[in-house]
């Protein structure tokens, strides 16, 4: 079951404001979430509140003659959640225009719980409109049920046979903020083109082990944990991970996967980033930057130094 119209263009912000401030309804994920931080050592090193941009899925379907096809699922910040699905069959060429959709609304089904509701968006296109989906469906079948979420996500991880990361190893938290500019030496594509992202691995020493680059955040980073697989190097259990952008749930299940403790990150985590680190046992620090971080999740890894 869908609800909302189409159009006006911009009718997806009354969907997905920030949810943080209490402007929305509490079922209805917000950009924002409020997490609990303290800083990298120093005297001060009490936690806080702060907030980071809110990481939820979005399944996207398309509806051609009554049957509804999902095309795509993708972790997105909530809010304009009807451009960026009526954008992505734009883009994917399954729309030639707004005159080939009719509707396009979230999955309400009752039976869902609060935090499902809104991360499934239905796209249905006007009758008389053909488009081939082949390419975009999934391996699966669309049902009356619906409904994604971030617990589900971090089930799905579980599902999968992943397990709590083991203990190790012991970091200084010096250590870890002489990292960036070590691994920013080192990105050697980014000098010469500016638009690179990179991921590297070190060592507890603060080694730098090995750097990828990409356009694609995710793909540096398969690249790294490619090599290091056919370097017989995984799992990866003494390693640290830096990555030159946030920190999203894409990046952090797959350090889970390649069995690697520590995750850092330049920039920010997502509320889902975080929600993996609990989770599965992750270490993880953002920020990490002009000798400063913020540690989101320390499984008593981090040794924060003098006070």
């Amino acid at each position: 079951m869908s609800v909302g119209p189409a159009y006006p263009a911009n009718a997806s912000d009354r969907f997905g404001g920030t949810g943080a401030d209490g402007d929305d309804p509490p079922e209805r994920p917000g950009s924002q979430t409020r997490v609990r931080v303290r800083p990298l050592g120093g005297p001060d090193g009490r936690w806080r509140e702060d907030r980071v941009a809110t990481e939820e899925p979005l399944e996207i379907r398309a509806e051609v003659a009554g049957r509804a096809t999902t095309v795509a699922v993708t972790m997105r910040t909530p809010g304009a959640d009807f451009e960026l699905a009526a954008g992505f069959l734009l883009a994917e060429g399954v729309v030639r225009g707004r005159d080939d959709i009719r509707t396009v609304g979230y999955c309400v089904d009752p039976t869902l719980s609060a935090e499902q509701r809104y991360n499934v968006i239905t796209v249905t296109l006007r009758p008389g409109v053909t488009v081939d989906l082949g390419p975009l469906e999934r391996h699966f079948s669309i049902t009356s049920a619906c409904g994604v979420c971030g617990k589900t996500s971090l089930d799905d991880l579980a599902g999968r046979g992943l397990h709590a990361l083991q203990p190790g190893p012991a970091v200084a938290a010096t250590t870890l903020v002489s990292l960036p500019e070590s691994v920013r030496r080192r990105q050697r594509l980014f000098d010469a083109t500016g638009g690179l992202h990179a991921a590297a691995l070190c060592t507890p020493g603060g080694e730098v082990v090995a750097v990828r680059e990409d356009v694609g955040r995710h793909n540096a980073l398969d690249k790294l944990f490619g090599w290091a697989m056919l370097e017989g190097r995984t799992p990866l259990r003494e390693g640290i991970v830096l990555v030159s952008g946030r920190a999203s749930y894409e990046l952090a299940q797959k350090c889970v996967s390649a069995g690697v403790p520590v995750l850092c990150a330049v920039s920010a985590p997502s509320s889902l980033a975080i929600d993996v680190a609990r989770r599965f046992g992750l270490t993880l620090v953002g920020f990490l930057r002009d000798g400063r971080g913020n540690v989101y999740h320390d499984p008593g890894r981090i040794d924060p130094g003098p006070e």
